[in-house]
């Protein structure tokens, strides 16, 4: 686990920017605060932060070049399966000098080019300069677990694994508006799609190829599309290869050279990871956060159940309102683009508590958006039936909106919710999704921001953008609606909020349910096998019943909300009224329509706030980012 930059020039001006390559790996010292050091040749140059993980000895140190001096590589991430490829690389008669997965990867790659991708069990971002050609070979894994900036124009490209490296090779940095616009609506910005114009995310599953002034980008994986002919295993044969296949994952992620833990927050999926990893070794190390104000988002009695049962050496980190307030600044200053997702708070906590501890931790994301765990996923199979009771929820929805919703409470969280529902019951699956996923519909966004951003290019893309990422999304394959999921929220959201805030404390966070085998696996299953009218994740909770105490299995899924509301009202009520959200600002800064955000201040303070808290943070996000890099 590191951080990487590198820059390709060319033309004359083009070269100054070879010398920048300092500044931007400085940047990313959290990322690997243990080794710097940056690779220079004619008009390539590559930096590496390293956070030593296999092979913590110099010999491991990047960038990395071959026996022959022709190839060096930058590379981020974990290559799992490079023992067995290792046999491979030496068949060839090359003797290796480490004993790290850079090194096999380096040569794996100089053995079979491009092909080496599909050989590779981990998550990464990677490039890699061949002298002879003067190119550059660049890649991120399938699922965009690692992140890879780049920016290109006529004098020079440049790459790094954030954006505040990034920014150091000087480009202009410029809004781009279709981007505010899907800010706004989402609370993130998918790939490949960054909030500077010109500033592009390598997709997930794709790789470049730099070669001159000529720049190629190819997909190298797709998640596959179930057989048509519905040609897949029973369900109890599914079960079994489904806990083969999760076995040998975290197996595999529980290979390191430093201390290794668990995140256990007392949800299904993080005690199976927890389950399989004890099985795996002795006194395992697992860790938890307790929220002393909030009992109702409080899980460690859940988690402490899966600790006693494993007899694993658990600590839980009890924590009240006031540390969460105490590191909001942090949050907000790690981010290098608006991200609005509130419970980065809780795993960045999570993570610096953690690293005092272990350097790897190994978490349950990814089995939400592969095996159907949310509430929408429930709300999407209920909005498919044809029957008498969406026909009336649909009919009453305007009586639903005279009722008041709130998150902070359960009857209002139950209007809230239903009133969403029974607007997307209108909709079609691709729209309904797209509304489902976001905070605004189109014409309240569009109001919100001024009309000279908003205008008809900026909506043109917007929407262009909006229809790539609801593609495929259809109403008789319910697995649609998850790879929607892995494309846009896995990558955009729960992926950046892992990756940003565990690096912030130089933490690496491993992902089992992320293994390729298992995705591959899950989106060869029905989605009935996911799903049904009794439960969500129907597979993973009927799999590995017998690992977990009872109790685990018959509760809600649950998830900690920030308590915003009452930040918002009490400490943070001076930076709303008399800060970021002051009028004079907002009309200064030219970017929102003035109304709309006293509205929105006059909704929040009301006794149905709705979505205007998630609004309001939103606000408080791109404010925040704002001030520090656009002013």
């Amino acid at each position: 686990m590191c951080g990487i930059a590198g820059v390709v020039s060319f033309n004359s001006n083009g070269e100054e920017k070879i010398g920048l390559v300092e500044a931007a790996i400085k940047k990313l010292h959290k990322r690997g605060p243990d080794h710097t050091s940056t690779y220079t040749y004619k008009n390539v140059a590559f930096g590496h932060a390293r956070l030593s993980i296999i092979d913590t000895s110099n010999a491991a140190h990047q960038p990395f070049t071959d026996a022959s001096g022709r190839y060096t590589i930058v590379f981020n991430g974990e290559f799992f399966n490079f023992k067995e490829h290792r046999a491979y690389v030496e068949s060839k008669g090359i003797t290796l000098k480490s004993e790290s997965d850079t090194e096999v990867l380096l040569y794996l790659y100089i053995i079979d080019g491009e092909k080496c991708l599909s050989k590779i069990n981990g998550f990464f971002a990677f490039a890699i300069h061949d002298k002879e050609s003067n190119s550059v070979f660049i890649a991120r894994d399938r699922y965009g677990i690692k992140p890879l900036y780049y920016f290109l124009n006529d004098d020079y490209f440049c790459f790094a694994s954030e954006l505040k490296a990034l920014v150091e090779f000087g480009f202009k940095k410029e809004i781009d508006n279709a981007s505010l616009l899907t800010f706004f609506h989402l609370n993130y910005i998918p790939a490949p799609h960054s909030i500077y114009a010109g500033v592009k995310k390598l997709e997930q599953g794709n790789c470049l190829l730099i070669n001159g002034k000529d720049i190629s980008k190819k997909e190298y994986y797709q998640i596959p599309q179930m057989d048509a002919a519905g040609k897949f295993m029973t369900y109890e044969e599914a079960k079994k290869e489904l806990y083969r296949l999760m076995d040998e994952s975290v197996q595999l992620r529980m290979i390191a050279d430093v201390p290794l833990g668990t995140f256990l927050s007392g949800g299904i999926d993080s005690s199976v990871i927890t389950a399989l990893a004890a099985l795996q070794t002795k006194h395992l190390k697992t860790f938890s956060i307790g929220f002393a104000d909030e009992p109702m988002f409080d899980e460690t009695s859940f988690a402490k159940l899966v600790a006693k049962k494993y007899q694993t050496e658990h600590t839980v980190f009890s924590l009240k309102n006031k540390d969460l307030f105490e590191h909001l600044h942090d949050v907000l200053d790690y981010m290098d683009e608006p991200f609005a997702d509130s419970s980065a708070l809780n795993v960045f906590i999570l993570s610096k508590e953690t690293r005092k501890h272990v350097t790897v931790a190994l978490s349950g994301d990814g089995a939400d958006e592969i095996f159907a765990g949310y509430n929408k996923h429930e709300a999407e199979r209920r909005a498919r039936l044809q029957n008498f009771s969406n026909s009336l929820i649909k009919n009453v929805q305007p009586v639903i909106g005279l009722f008041p919703k709130s998150r902070n409470s359960k009857i209002g969280n139950t209007f809230r919710k239903l009133e969403k529902f029974s607007k997307g019951l209108s909709l079609d699956a691709a729209d309904r999704y797209w509304r489902w996923a976001g905070f605004m519909d189109d014409a309240e966004l569009m109001q919100y921001i001024r009309p000279y951003l908003a205008n008809h290019d900026s909506i043109h893309e917007y929407r262009d953008r909006k229809n790539l990422l609801t593609k495929g999304i259809n109403n008789t394959d319910f697995n649609s609606i998850l790879r929607a999921d892995m494309k846009m929220v896995l990558e955009g959201d729960m992926l950046v909020k892992a990756d940003r805030m565990s690096m912030a404390n130089s933490l690496e966070v491993r992902v089992p349910f992320l293994d390729y085998n298992i995705v591959n696996f899950a989106f060869s299953l029905p989605s009935e096998y996911k799903i049904d009218a009794f439960q969500r994740k129907k597979i993973v909770k009927e799999t590995f019943a017998h690992l977990l105490p009872p109790e685990l299995m018959n509760r809600g899924k649950q998830g900690f909300e920030v308590p915003l509301l009452k930040w918002f009202r009490t400490e943070l009520k001076s930076t709303i009224t008399n800060d970021l959200l002051k009028d004079n600002f907002i009309t200064s800064q030219n970017i929102f329509n003035v109304e709309e955000t006293f509205n929105l201040k006059q909704q929040l303070f009301s006794n149905s706030p709705n979505d205007a808290v998630a609004k309001t943070w939103a606000m408080i996000v791109f404010q925040s980012w704002y001030n520090k890099n656009m002013i």
